[in-house]
């Protein structure tokens, strides 16, 4: 089992910028994927961006260019950073994790595991 624990969340403004955190622990050696998966009020949950073991990346079309993920393996740590907010990208912001390395394999199930989610509320 890994278990996944988001930070960073938070009120923040139009324009502005945030960056979240996400721990993983436990059976981490079977983990070669990690990704931030978000969900607003009364809409679908999005895989907003995913990093493989290697370092390639990959995001959904509405926070290319303002979204970056990166990882420390060494820490176990995966981040979000988000800049250039947005209203609509308010949600609950859910930390994954994946054995899997390839990114097409998202497009057919969702990831593995998952952490409790952390807020992130755009006010205009």
């Amino acid at each position: 089992q890994v278990q996944l624990v988001e930070s960073g969340g938070g009120l923040v403004q139009v324009g502005g910028s945030l960056r979240l955190s996400c721990v993983a622990s436990g059976s981490i050696f079977s983990i070669n994927a990690m990704g931030w998966y978000r969900q607003a009020p009364g809409k679908q949950r999005e895989l907003v961006a995913v990093i493989i073991r290697g370092g390639r990346t990959n995001y959904a079309d509405s926070v290319k260019g303002r979204f970056t993920i990166s990882r420390d393996t060494a820490k176990n740590t995966v981040y979000l950073q988000m800049n250039s907010l947005k209203p609509e990208d308010t949600a609950v912001y859910y930390c994954a994790a994946d054995p899997a390395n390839v990114m097409s394999v998202w497009n057919q199930r969702d990831m593995e595991y998952g952490g409790k989610g952390t807020l992130v509320t755009v006010s205009s």
